[in-house]
C-alpha cells in the first residue's frame, strides 16, 4: 500500500526548500537527489507493500559529509531515514513522506583485511559477500550470510542483526561484530567496542546492532573472520511427513550435534526451488533437511554419520551426502534462492519472520497450513531450522480484491502463533513498519516504555528512522481494539 498523499503546505515548501538549499553544499555532484522520478527507487525497500516518497535523497561519500547531513537534519528537525541496498523484508528503510533518506551505498570500501587478528575493517556499503572474497586469500570468510549476500551491504546486516542458513553454529551479526563506528543524530561520532575480547563499559555495541536505524548511523565495522574449514559434507534428508521432519530437527539437537547449517523446506518450497536452480532436491518429499557438518575431515565423517543415524531413526525415508564441494555449494544454492524462486509463481508475496522453539516446530507447521486455508492462501515454508527462524512464504495478487488484507491477516496470525508457543515475532528482518504492531502482543507496556526510554537517550527528538520497530501506547491501543493480540 501506498502511503496517502497530502497537499503540501506552505510550511512544508518552506522547510524542504531550508533543506534542499543547506545540503547542496555539502554533498558531492549528483549527491542531493529532490525531483520525483529520481526518488522514486527509494520509495520501499524489500517489503514493497508500503512505499512513500521522501522530500530528497541524501548520498553523501564521506564521513564528513554524513556528519553535517545529520547535523542540518537536526538543526531543521528533519526525519532521516538511513538505507543501505534496500533488501530488508520489514520496512525498516521506508522513507518518512517530510523526511530525508540517507544513503550509504557510496560507502563501499574495505578498509582492512587483518589475517593475523582475524578481523576486517569495512565501510556500511560493503556488500556482504564481498568482505568474504576479500578474505579469501586467506583462507578466512565472514561466517553471517543472510540468503541476499550477494546484495545487502553489512550497514544493513548491523541495523538488522542479520543471521543466514549458517547462524546456529557460528552466530548472528551480533556474535561476529568487534568495533562499530557510529554517528548520532547530532552528528557526534563514537566508537563503541574494541578489537579484544571485552571492552570497558556498557554493552552498546550488542544495543546498537538489531536497533533498525533508529539509534544511530554505522559509519565502519570491525568484523570478525573465520577461518574456512578444511572439509564440509551436507546431507539431505528426505521426509514423507512434516511432522517427522520438524520432530528430526530437535532430535538432533538434542544428541548433541550442533551442525554447521540446519534447514528445512517443505514440498510447496522444494517444488518452487528445483524448477528454478536445479538444485537435486527430492520432490516428492513433504519436507527435506539440509544438514551441514564442516571441520577436519575424521570430524566432518563422524558427525555426518551421527547425524544419519538420527534422522533416519526420526523417520527420514532417503538420505543422499553430498559428494563433492559443488554438489553441497548446489544444496545450498537452492535453499538461498528460496525467496527469488516462489517469486516467480505469484505475483505478490509476504517473507514473514518468527522465531520458535525447536521442539514446536512439527505443531507450528501444521497449524501455518490450517490457518492458510482459514485465510485461503497459499503458503510454502523455509525454515533456518536450527535456530527455530521460520521464513513462511505468503504467496498472493495484489490486484485481487482484499488479498493483500488476507495475507497481512494471516502473516500477524503466524506471528501470533510464533508467541503463543513461547517464540518471538522476530528473528532476522527486524521489526521494521512490519511487525510493529505485534510488538504489542511481545511485550508489556512497562517493557515497551523501557525501549522507548532507550530512543530518547540517542535521539531525543525522534528523527531517525521514526515510527519504526518500537510501537506507542496508542498503536497499541488500537492494535488490541481490532481484536488481534488475543493471546495477551
Amino acid at each position: 500500500m501506498t502511503a496517502a498523499l497530502t497537499p503540501p503546505s506552505d510550511q512544508d515548501d518552506t522547510r524542504r526548500a531550508a533543506l534542499l538549499t543547506r545540503l547542496q553544499p555539502l554533498l558531492p555532484a549528483g549527491g542531493l537527489l529532490s525531483d520525483p522520478e529520481d526518488i522514486k527507487p527509494y520509495e520501499c525497500d524489500g517489503l514493497t507493500a508500503y512505499r512513500c516518497l521522501p522530500w530528497c535523497v541524501a548520498l553523501p561519500d564521506r564521513e564528513e559529509q554524513v556528519v553535517a547531513v545529520l547535523r542540518v537534519c537536526h538543526d531543521l528537525k528533519i526525519p532521516v531515514v538511513v538505507r543501505g541496498a534496500g533488501t530488508g523484508l520489514s520496512g525498516g528503510a521506508t522513507p518518512v513522506a517530510a523526511g530525508l533518506v540517507l544513503s550509504l551505498a557510496r560507502f563501499m570500501r574495505i578498509i582492512e583485511i587483518d589475517p593475523l587478528a582475524r578481523l576486517a575493517r569495512v565501510q556500511p556499503g560493503v556488500r556482504n559477500l564481498a568482505i568474504s572474497e576479500a578474505a579469501a586469500p586467506f583462507g578466512l570468510y565472514y561466517a553471517p550470510d543472510p540468503s541476499s549476500q550477494i546484495a545487502c551491504t553489512i550497514g544493513g546486516n548491523v541495523a538488522e542483526n542479520s543471521g543466514g542458513v549458517h547462524c546456529l553454529k557460528y552466530g548472528l551479526t551480533v556474535h561476529n561484530i568487534l568495533k562499530l563506528r557510529v554517528a548520532l543524530i547530532d552528528g557526534a561520532v563514537i566508537e563503541i567496542g574494541s578489537h579484544a575480547l571485552d571492552s570497558p563499559g556498557y554493552d552498546l555495541l550488542a544495543l546498537l546492532i538489531g536497533s533498525e536505524g533508529m539509534l544511530g548511523v554505522v559509519l565502519e565495522a570491525t568484523v570478525k573472520l573465520t577461518p574456512r574449514p578444511t572439509v564440509a559434507q551436507v546431507v539431505m534428508a528426505s521426509f514423507d511427513d512434516v511432522t517427522q521432519a520438524g520432530n528430526a530437527v530437535a532430535a538432533i539437537i538434542a544428541a548433541g550435534i550442533i551442525p554447521a547449517g540446519l534447514e528445512m523446506m517443505d514440498k510447496p518450497a522444494t517444488a518452487a526451488v528445483e524448477a528454478f536452480v536445479h538444485a537435486g532436491y527430492d520432490l516428492s518429499a513433504a519436507a527435506i533437511l539440509l544438514a551441514e557438518s564442516d571441520g577436519t575431515e575424521q570430524e566432518v565423517a563422524e558427525e555426518i554419520a551421527a547425524m544419519c543415524q538420527v534422522l533416519e531413526s526420526s523417520g527420514a525415508r532417503g538420505l543422499r551426502v553430498s559428494q563433492s564441494d559443488d554438489e553441497r555449494l548446489r544444496f545450498w544454492a537452492g535453499r538461498k534462492a528460496a525467496f527469488p524462486a516462489v517469486g516467480r509463481l505469484t505475483p505478490d508475496y509476504l517473507c514473514m519472520d518468527g522465531t520458535i522453539p525447536r521442539k514446536h516446530i512439527a505443531h507450528v507447521l501444521t497449524r501455518i497450513e490450517e490457518l492458510a486455508q482459514q485465510h485461503r492462501l497459499r503458503v510454502a515454508n523455509v525454515f533456518h531450522a536450527g535456530d527455530g527462524n521460520l521464513h513462511p512464504l505468503i504467496m498472493f495478487d495484489a490486484s485481487r480484491d482484499d488479498e493483500l488484507d488476507r495475507a497481512t491477516a494471516l502473516g500477524a496470525a503466524i506471528l501470533e502463533l510464533s508467541v503463543e508457543v513461547g517464540g518471538t515475532i522476530t528473528g532476522e528482518h527486524g521489526v521494521g513498519i512490519e511487525k510493529v504492531q505485534q510488538m504489542c502482543l511481545q511485550f508489556s507496556a512497562d517493557e515497551l516504555a523501557a525501549f522507548r526510554g532507550v530512543k530518547e537517550a540517542f535521539d531525543p527528538l525522534g528523527l531517525l528512522n521514526p515510527g519504526k520497530a518500537v510501537p506507542t501506547p496508542r498503536h497499541c491501543s488500537e492494535y488490541r481494539l481490532t481484536g488481534s493480540g488475543r493471546h495477551t
